[in-house]
């Protein structure tokens, strides 16, 4: 069982319950750990607008310090931003401190390599060490690190982003864009961007301050303010952020959530006709990236959940675009990073191009319905649950990307244990809903008679 009073931290980052899981303490340690692992130089510190976060900021820049360690405060940015500000200033790492989509009680720290990028396995399998066995590498006074603030922490990203699309063909359409940042990190760059591509900007939650106007994940049910803004306001579109905006959600211009998995799916609608080659995505993203991947002649790659695991593949395979279902494009252009803004930049172009509405173009996707559902499972009976699925469902393609994966040539089905609870998660994709739940149901009798 997890241990309630320790944070949730994998080899990539950790988060917890603010004054509980995570502590001032936490946040030294964990820092020192990462810091007892590098070599002199930058490291990279940004925070989404969580009210805990500049307390965690302050705690984590005066760890660097002490080890010999030159923070460089981004202040309030994007986790993208981050990743971009690590290469643009060669620093050795970056952490970023954000509870993602998690409420406003939590808060968290993410970790970034030198190549601007979320650690990878083995890097972060060091700093979980480190941080276990309370390894530090404190300095002596005149070994001192120096901090110092960055003048303008967003210019770069937005420049990297914007050198990726026909900037004055968006500029022409005068897009009219809702941008719901909810009080994350998202505004700041969000309206820079916008801005720059000659969008008339209504904001929603633009003040980074984590009072979050509405439950911050970014899905249907939490977004019903602003699908009612772009009903009564005439908008082309709406893009929703989560609160450290790596992630979008959009909203149509008739004010209908067309869901995160369909961002990707967008964002390739604009990048195949114009480049081809691989497109690698995790195995629980959408078979809409496979499909469009096919109608262009371009291969397409999964790798297990994880933006790290997407990264790695990426790099490996030197991929043209990627991404996670859950929102998350990643352009290598910019960084190996989930980015929203490079989901609103790619969305506009396609608009702009295709003069097209979002519903328009969504209606040229065939219908596909995603269904997620989970059970009380130790982890030590899912190799019985994956052989017993295998052979309850023979007509199935099988593979083990993550988990057990089921392959049928309209559907599929993702059986895979959580990393940090005793729970199985099913996750199935067909044409209606009521295909994918009969999926979902049958990985869920076979592991009751497993319970």
């Amino acid at each position: 069982m997890t241990n309630t009073s320790e944070p949730i931290i994998s080899v990539s980052g950790l988060r917890g319950i603010l004054g509980q899981q995570l502590t001032p303490a936490v946040a030294l340690r964990y820092t020192a750990a990462l810091a007892s692992t590098l070599p002199r130089g930058p490291v990279v510190v940004g925070r989404d607008g969580r009210a805990s976060g500049q307390m965690i900021a302050d705690t984590v820049r005066a760890t660097l310090v002490a080890h010999g360690l030159d923070p460089v405060d981004l202040g309030v940015a994007a986790t993208p931003t981050v990743g971009v500000e690590v290469r643009r200033q060669q620093a050795v790492a970056g952490i970023q401190i954000s509870a993602s989509h998690n409420p406003k009680q939590y808060n968290g720290m993410k970790l970034f390599g030198s190549e601007g990028r979320v650690l990878p396995k083995p890097a972060g399998e060091q700093v979980l060490k480190a941080y276990r066995n309370q390894q530090a590498a404190w300095v002596d006074v005149d070994a001192l690190g120096a901090s110092r603030q960055h003048e303008d922490p967003h210019a770069g990203h937005a420049e990297q982003v914007l050198a990726t699309v026909d900037v004055e063909k968006i500029r022409r359409r005068q897009f009219k864009v809702l941008l719901d940042s909810n009080h994350g990190a998202g505004s700041l760059l969000g309206r820079q961007l916008l801005e720059a591509l000659n969008c008339q900007i209504t904001l929603m939650g633009d003040t980074p301050d984590g009072q979050f106007a509405h439950t911050p994940e970014p899905l249907a049910e939490n977004l019903t303010s602003v699908s009612a803004a772009i009903q009564a306001g005439n908008f082309d579109v709406g893009f929703c952020q989560d609160p450290d905006a790596d992630r979008l959600a959009i909203v149509d211009e008739q004010g209908s959530y067309i869901g995160e998995e369909l961002t990707l799916a967008l964002c390739l609608m604009q990048v195949l006709p114009k480049q081809q080659g691989t497109i690698v995505t995790n195995c629980a993203t959408s078979s809409l990236s496979r499909q469009l991947a096919e109608q262009h002649g371009c291969r397409l790659l999964q790798s297990a959940v994880g933006e790290a695991n997407v990264a790695d593949l990426m790099i490996a395979e030197q991929a043209i675009f990627g991404g996670e279902g859950n929102g998350g494009p990643i352009d290598p252009q910019v960084g190996y990073v989930r980015d929203s803004f490079v989901g609103m930049a790619r969305v506009l172009e396609l608009l702009a191009t295709r003069e097209r509405t979002i519903s328009q173009l969504v209606g040229e996707l065939p219908p596909l319905s995603m269904v997620k559902e989970k059970a009380t499972l130790d982890t030590d009976r899912l190799p019985d649950l994956f052989d017993r699925l295998t052979q309850a469902l023979p007509d199935a393609e099988a593979s083990r990307p993550d988990g057990l994966k089921l392959q049928w040539p309209d559907r599929w089905l993702l059986v895979r244990g959580s990393n940090t609870e005793p729970i199985v998660r099913f996750i199935a994709e067909a044409p209606s809903v009521d295909d994918a739940r009969s999926l979902c149901q049958t990985a869920a009798d076979v592991s009751q008679q497993l319970a």
